[in-house]
């Protein structure tokens, strides 16, 4: 039982940091185009370090996860 319950949040975990790459790809390409027309990117690029900090944590629980059920 231990084992199917870390199997369920891993689950979830994957489509998460799937979900969050996606995210990020869109931000960064927001802010490629917000350069390249001279906008101010303050606000893209301060969302884009709060996403890759959340995708850090993300992945580090993915890792964790894995590591419980292959010490």
């Amino acid at each position: 039982m231990y084992k199917d319950a870390i199997m369920d949040e891993l689950r979830q975990i994957e489509l998460d940091v799937v979900e969050g790459e996606r995210r990020l790809a869109e931000l960064e390409a927001l802010l490629i185009e917000s350069k390249r027309l001279n906008e101010d990117t303050t606000k893209v690029q301060a969302e884009l370090e709060v996403m890759r900090r959340n995708q850090l944590d993300r992945e580090q629980q993915r890792q964790r996860l894995l590591w419980l059920l292959h010490p």
